[in-house]
């Protein structure tokens, strides 16, 4: 970190005096009461005393810009969940408030959203890391470059916006761009006093409090916000020990303005976090006949397993804003610290547990598969013996990054520019050790072997990005050209072996967006750029970065409240890749390391629909999104990678569902109002193959309903309640690493929300 500093600060330096710099508007919303708590057009009875109206909602903002364009006629595909979708459902689970937007696939794991894997229009959703993944425009996985896997996810409670930006409009951000990016926005400091408070609790002993308090005014003002989320789950232990988590999410902002009444305006912002986690997770699922049989069981073998982790982190922001708009320039300093201890059941003495629970009918495995459950004891000869182990992972992510964004005319043309330049530095250190377990009367117990160190090495990674765009505009006809470039040094170093590796990698994406308006709320887009993913950290020269020619077009419909999108997208790669994880079966010889699987290409079709309808007094929000989708490799390779295996040119690729669809309705008055929504997911390969889908090995097909309601009880406190997943739908959602994995029960949630 010493190393670091100097070249921070002279970076700094530079950016203060005019480098590049860039930003594109990241507009939050003021806080609003609920949705639906505006009044009703229509009159009261004349004897009866109509309730105090609630308080005015300061004004928002209604258009949501994209590099500096509006959303509507922005040069590619983008979507925004806004704050009273996001509230409508308060769900927690991120992966399920991204449902609502096509092009968007998850990969269920523990139920809760603990750590989602969720990728955009094909990309590997293992641990979302083939996309960007920001707050509030900053990137927040734990070490972006070095370690891409994003073990931390902010809290979507506290969150006033979630935006997923794909197309050509992705190489704004980075290092991720053959998917897409994700930015969560997160509550802006008020311009006047008010706060709010929600509570709730539910089944598997769910409680939630979320708080937030703040003030100010056009010079001053501040905001401080906490959530902890908790439950004692839903999986069961032979033991009946808890298997649920706690999650705490802290965030306080500071905003200063120096002279409101400036023509230039200089405005400065503090931003700390903390967040942390205890969960009894695992990696450990079950047989799939002991999945139909009781879905929620968990064998006796994952008893000790919990990952415990904290993050903090601290953003320093400068931002001017000249004469009328004119420009703004928005510079960034941050850094996060996170530290991870995830203690789990690792492997078996004489066989895989993957292999096992593959395997738990044939006779050379029964016994191993015994002691798995806690049927049969283990011998005590070193093949039966559990071994379990902290995987001890500590983590930097810091950086300063600026952008400017302009406006100018020359001559008819009217340009938008956005320029941005980022200096990055990230790096993981990881410490891996396990210790033997013998399993005895449905009990671990140590089996008095020294612990043995499994992984010891350090990653780091310095990276240079910069990139500028141009909406430029004539008449109805936007065109957007822009390019990216990344410059990646990264290092590698085995403490164990002592080998160290350097490599550096230089990448150039460029890309154009075209929208162009047949009538005043309706228009067709097209767009092409060059997607990007960075190899392993210290990978040697043969190893290449997964590279691709992305395509899409389409019709985009805005009016009103009404919008509709239909857009067909192309991905031609020319070197897939995937970096293995545990989380994806990756045995310990693999681990972090690239597997190239050459040409692939992914195509499909994104379908969105919103309206909302005025009747009466009520108002009835309904939308939905629809993903085809198809993907196939185009040459044959042998992987060591467990989803890829032996692949044959026109296999299919893994973790592409063909058909997805999320349909949201509401109906909504001033003093209650009730939704739901509705998904499904068809089945997604596990392993890449060409075999009929319900022979493969892969996911169930899911179909689950969420309901919702709310009463106005008064102008300050509402009652909602929650029914998640409302049909019981009891479905395999992945089998990697170590057997099947189900979603979240029914679970029933009711919450006050108090709001000033």
């Amino acid at each position: 970190m010493n190393q670091q500093l100097p070249r921070l600060r002279t970076l700094s330096c530079l950016l203060a005096v005019g480098a590049v710099l860039a930003s594109s508007r990241r507009a939050g919303a003021e806080p609003t009461p609920p949705a639906g708590s505006e009044p009703a057009p229509a009159a009261a009875p004349a004897n009866a005393t109509p309730p105090a109206p609630p308080p005015p909602p300061p004004k928002e903002v209604d258009e949501v810009y994209i590099g500096g364009t509006a959303l509507s006629r922005t040069a590619g595909s983008a979507q925004v969940i806004k704050k009273d979708q996001l509230e409508r459902f308060e769900y927690d689970d991120p992966a399920a408030t991204l449902m609502q937007v096509p092009g968007v696939y998850v990969r269920g794991e523990d139920g809760v959203g603990l750590r989602p894997n969720l990728g955009i229009r094909g990309a590997n959703p293992d641990r979302s890391k083939k996309l960007t993944l920001m707050e509030d425009g900053i990137l927040f996985g734990p070490a972006p470059y070095s370690a891409p896997a994003a073990y931390y996810f902010p809290l979507v409670t506290r969150m006033t916006q979630m935006r997923v930006i794909k197309g050509p409009g992705a190489i704004a951000y980075g290092p991720q761009t053959v998917g897409g990016a994700v930015d969560f926005i997160s509550r802006p400091v008020p311009t006047r006093t008010s706060g709010a408070a929600d509570l709730a609790a539910g089944q598997y002993g769910y409680n939630k409090v979320h708080a937030w308090f703040g003030s100010g005014d056009d010079r001053l003002g501040f905001l401080v916000e906490g959530v902890r989320i908790q439950n004692t789950g839903f999986a069961e232990l032979p033991n009946g020990a808890d298997t649920g988590s706690t999650r705490n999410d802290w965030m306080v902002k500071a905003a200063y303005t120096i002279d409101p009444d400036a023509k230039t305006k200089h405005r400065l912002q503090l931003k700390l976090a903390y967040a942390d986690e205890v969960s009894n997770e695992t990696y450990l699922g079950q047989t799939d006949a002991d999945f139909r049989t009781n879905p929620y069981r968990r064998y006796a073998a994952s008893a000790l397993d919990q990952m415990k982790n904290h993050r903090t982190g601290i953003v320093a922001t400068h931002t001017i804003e000249g004469p009328e708009s004119s420009y703004q320039l928005k510079t960034s300093a941050y850094r996060f610290d996170y530290q991870r201890t995830w203690n789990k059941l690792n492997r078996l003495g004489g066989a895989g547990a993957a292999t096992v629970l593959a395997n738990a009918d044939d006779p050379g495995y029964a016994g191993y598969y015994g002691v798995m459950t806690g049927r049969i004891d283990s011998s005590g000869n070193g093949a039966d013996t559990l071994y379990v182990g902290p995987n001890n992972r500590s983590f930097v992510s810091q950086g300063i990054q600026s952008v400017l964004s302009t406006q100018t005319k020359t001559g008819p043309l009217e340009h938008k520019l956005e320029t941005g330049i980022r200096f990055h530095y990230d790096h993981i250190k990881r410490l891996h050790t396990e210790s033997g377990y013998l399993m005895q009367g449905g009990q671990l117990v140590p089996s008095g072997e020294a612990p043995l160190t499994t992984s010891d090495n350090f990653a780091g990674t310095h990276a240079v990005a910069l990139h500028m765009t141009d909406a430029m505009t004539w008449r109805n006809l936007t065109i957007t050209p822009g390019a990216r470039v990344e410059l990646i040094n990264s290092r590698t170093e085995d403490y164990q072996t002592k080998e160290n590796k350097d490599a550096l990698v230089a990448a150039v994406m460029p890309g154009i967006g075209a929208y162009y308006a047949l009538l005043p709320s309706l228009g067709v887009l097209a767009g092409a750029y060059r997607g990007f993913s960075p190899p392993a950290p210290g990978s040697d020269s043969s190893v290449k970065p997964e590279y691709s020619v992305n395509y899409e077009a389409g019709a985009r419909y805005t009016r009103g409240s009404s919008r509709a999108e239909l857009i067909g997208f192309y991905n031609d790669y020319s070197n897939l890749t995937d970096v293995c994880t545990l989380a994806s079966g990756c045995v310990s010889t693999n681990l972090d390391r690239q597997f190239d699987a050459g040409k692939a290409r992914i195509y499909g079709l994104e379908a969105f629909v919103a309206h909302e309808q005025r009747v009466g007094a009520f108002r009835v929000p309904v939308s939905a999104a629809y993903t085809l989708t198809y993907g196939e490799f185009l040459n044959d390779f042998t992987s060591q990678d467990p989803i890829y295996g032996v692949v044959r040119k026109g296999d299919e690729l893994p973790y592409i569902p063909l058909n997805q669809l999320n349909v949201t309705l509401a109906v909504e008055h001033r003093r209650a109002g009730i939704n739901g929504a509705f998904n499904y997911v068809a089945p997604m390969r596990e392993q890449a193959g060409n075999v009929a889908i319900e022979r493969a090995v892969a996911t169930d097909e899911q179909v689950w309903l969420d309901l919702g309601g709310y009463v106005n009880v008064s102008r300050w406190l509402r009652v909602y309640t929650n029914l998640r997943n409302a049909f019981g739908a009891e479905n395999i959602v992945g089998r990697r690493p170590y057997g099947a994995r189900v979603n979240a029960p029914r679970w029933l949630q009711v919450g006050l929300k108090f709001q000033f």
